[in-house]
């Protein structure tokens, strides 16, 4: 599932429509991504329209039109947002569409329809979209409230905490395993176990990155250097690029977790 830095990448890609009108609108009524949303509704307050604004927050996109018109868009697992001309091929998963003046079009594609498309017309903001918490590169992410949060999850692995978007927004897999490389942070350490050291550790790490992965990926889809675990995790024989030992790879919380076990060391955290 799209994280944090793909997510932004993706918003980017329809801001060719910024300061454009909508001329049309397509929406797949059969297709899951526009549950509860009627595709006459959406024509008829995004039709004529000019795309004003576009945001990210954690795993989620939103895009605000003139008269008052949001839409926001969560990519699910396969989910994408592509940007062409009016002649850009099809494809049979293009479920949701937005053709814009100038010949430029917006589109949704989810070959497995995972991801969808919410629309909300009002004053402010919709409350979707504000509900988000506090972004982790935002002042309002604090060490007192990742040490109050972890203190609440004390008895959880610290692996499956970092992945609840209640607190930690954007964070997916590869970032958590990469966040608790870094840090040197052993994934099934106990989050009650971190002491105050750690815990500003693990704040500063997070934001580490966070920017990195949102310069690097977020701008361009760039490959991250092979100095990260990312790009190592998911290799058979993989070794850490830094103790260059051999990594593990095993389920932890739920997930499929890679760390070192040379770097990563139960006990670490009780700093």
């Amino acid at each position: 599932m799209p994280e944090l830095a793909e997510v932004e990448y993706f918003r980017r890609r329809w801001d060719v429509g910024l300061g454009r009108k909508v001329s049309a609108v397509h929406l797949n009524a059969k297709a899951r991504i526009g549950r509860g949303v009627a595709p006459a509704t959406l024509t008829k307050a995004l039709a004529g329209a000019k795309l004003v604004e576009s945001f990210a927050a954690a795993k989620q996109m939103a895009f605000r039109f003139s008269g008052g018109s949001w839409l926001g868009v969560h990519l699910g697992m396969t989910g994408r947002l592509e940007a062409g001309d009016a002649d850009r091929e099809p494809t049979p998963y293009d479920h949701f569409k937005l053709l814009m003046t100038g010949g430029k079009e917006l589109v949704f594609v989810d070959p497995r329809q995972f991801g969808r498309v919410q629309f909300w017309q009002g004053e402010g903001v919709p409350p979707w979209w504000e509900k988000i918490p506090p972004a982790i590169l935002s002042p309002e992410f604090t060490v007192g409230v990742v040490e109050v949060f972890l203190r609440r999850r004390a008895r959880t692995a610290i692996k499956p905490v970092l992945l609840m978007q209640e607190r930690f927004p954007g964070i997916g897999n590869w970032m958590a395993d990469e966040v608790l490389w870094r840090a040197g942070f052993h994934p099934q350490a106990k989050a009650g176990s971190f002491g105050p050291k750690s815990v500003r550790k693990l704040h500063a790490t997070l934001r580490e990155v966070c920017a990195e992965a949102m310069d690097v990926i977020g701008k361009d889809w760039s490959d991250p250097p092979d100095t990260w675990l990312f790009n190592h995790r998911w290799k058979d024989g993989g070794r850490c690029p830094r103790s260059k030992k051999p990594l593990v790879r095993e389920d932890v919380g739920g997930r499929t977790t890679c760390w070192s076990p040379e770097r990563q060391v139960l006990g670490a955290e009780r700093r």
